[in-house]
């Protein structure tokens, strides 16, 4: 059999079997909707948003550890002490509070959050083809990301301290660390459905968003596991400067890796809420389309001509 003939056979093959033609239909629809371009926004925003957070984080450690010797000795040798500007406070001894950068990191926190909960409405929006007037106004889009900052970040700070402790925390049984990696990924589950019902404007049922939110929490909590578990023993012994660089490089990619762990799931949600599958699989030659294709292109183009409405006014 040759290329061609190989090829047809494996479209073929996707196109009867549904477990293959759904991760190929979401991988597809990822594509068309510009996903990388879509992660690479919310990475922009979500990177910056981290160096505001560890400057409210070491601020809170310096009221919270004041007096706490030994509470500070188990954080220089947790994950947590191998933070740039964390880490380094934490080993000198030298942390300490104070209410001006408290202050100062609670509005560029505030900033940044937004920036991310703006890009991410944006995407959500898009893959689920949302048309441009139903999408709030520059002020509504703002307000509606303060709320959500509001509610999500909370979640994600708890579910962020239980993986920890249930990858790096040492001094923890193996009962304590199994139970927080499973409440972390109940959580995590819980706050990608949450999450993926409030960013999207449209109106999307609970029950569609199902399963992509249990992707999306397992998916998480992996790379969560991971990178904690990278972070607390592989450069624990790196120097001053390869340490910071290793870790700011590993922050960035996990915020890029889970940007695009998230998108995919939403995709399957959409997908599956709309039966996108199966495509066809015209890699190296044109395939006749499918019906999902014709549906997905038609969304595909009704958007894109919304876009080049709303550009013109």
């Amino acid at each position: 059999m040759d290329i061609q003939g190989r090829f047809v056979a494996i479209d073929r093959y996707q196109q009867r079997h549904a477990w293959l033609g759904f991760l190929l239909a979401v991988r597809q629809k990822y594509s068309e909707d510009q996903g990388g371009y879509l992660a690479a926004t919310i990475t922009y925003y979500g990177f910056f948003s981290i160096f505001p957070l560890l400057l409210v984080a070491t601020t809170v450690l310096g009221f919270v550890l004041r007096g706490r010797h030994h509470l500070q000795q188990s954080l220089v040798h947790s994950a947590l002490g191998q933070f740039p500007l964390i880490g380094d406070s934490l080993q000198s001894g030298h942390l300490r509070g104070n209410g001006l950068a408290l202050g100062l990191g609670l509005v560029l926190s505030l900033w940044s959050g937004m920036g991310v909960f703006v890009a991410a409405q944006n995407a959500m929006d898009s893959i689920w083809g949302i048309p441009f007037g139903r999408r709030g106004s520059f002020v509504q889009s703002r307000l509606r990301a303060l709320g959500l900052l509001a509610v999500l970040g909370a979640g994600v700070v708890g579910t962020t301290v239980l993986s920890g402790l249930g990858t790096a925390g040492a001094s923890y049984g193996v009962e304590w660390k199994i139970g927080a990696v499973a409440l972390s990924t109940l959580l995590d589950v819980g706050l990608f459905w949450v999450a993926f019902k409030l960013l999207t404007s449209g109106d999307v049922t609970w029950r569609c968003l199902r399963g992509g939110a249990i992707a999306a929490g397992i998916g998480w909590q992996i790379l969560q596991s991971v990178g904690a578990y990278y972070v607390g023993h592989e450069l624990k012994s790196a120097s001053t400067v390869y340490g910071t660089f290793a870790t700011v490089i590993v922050l960035l990619s996990f915020v890029y890796l889970s940007t695009h762990v998230t998108l995919l799931a939403a995709e399957g949600n959409v997908v599956a809420d709309r039966r996108l599958w199966p495509r066809s699989f015209s890699l190296l030659g044109q395939r006749p389309p499918t019906d999902a294709d014709r549906r997905a292109l038609r969304q595909l183009a009704d958007l894109h001509a919304q876009r080049a409405a709303s550009d013109s006014t």
